[in-house]
């Protein structure tokens, strides 16, 4: 198991159907791979955006199964790749054990002015731990 986040569906989330409406996973995703930035690398994203930030540069997602307003939704996020400037995630969210959604995304490290920049030392190695564990379990 890689980083753990839990969202509980709100009505925000939701098309009139009652089914959360596929835009509102992205913000969900998003939101998980903020809370991982603060949680586990020690870089929340109101300190990193002051000088820099991390843009998402590709993601890839697909959708199992609709959500409802009140599910429970378990993402788990795991570093896939470390490179220089940039990191690849795998994220996978269910509700009750059941998929909802698989995504592959990739951030960039930016400095403030957009110019892809090394992940900072300590950044990197937090990182690296991440992986390390992931590859241990």
């Amino acid at each position: 198991m890689g980083f753990a986040w839990r969202q509980k569906v709100l009505f925000k989330h939701c098309d009139p159907a009652g089914i959360v409406f596929y835009p509102r996973y992205f913000e969900m995703i998003n939101d998980c791979v903020e809370a991982f930035f603060a949680n586990r690398l020690d870089w929340p994203f109101e300190k990193l955006h002051g000088a820099g930030a991390v843009p998402t540069v590709e993601i890839t997602t697909t959708f199992t199964s609709p959500s409802r307003h009140g599910d429970i939704l378990d993402f788990d996020l795991r570093v896939t790749r470390l490179g220089n400037t940039s990191m690849s995630l795998g994220i996978e969210a269910a509700c009750s054990g059941a998929p909802r959604l698989t995504t592959k995304s990739t951030l960039v490290n930016v400095d403030a002015g957009g110019k892809p920049t090394p992940w900072p030392e300590p950044v990197r190695a937090r990182i690296r731990e991440i992986e390390e564990q992931q590859n241990d379990t």
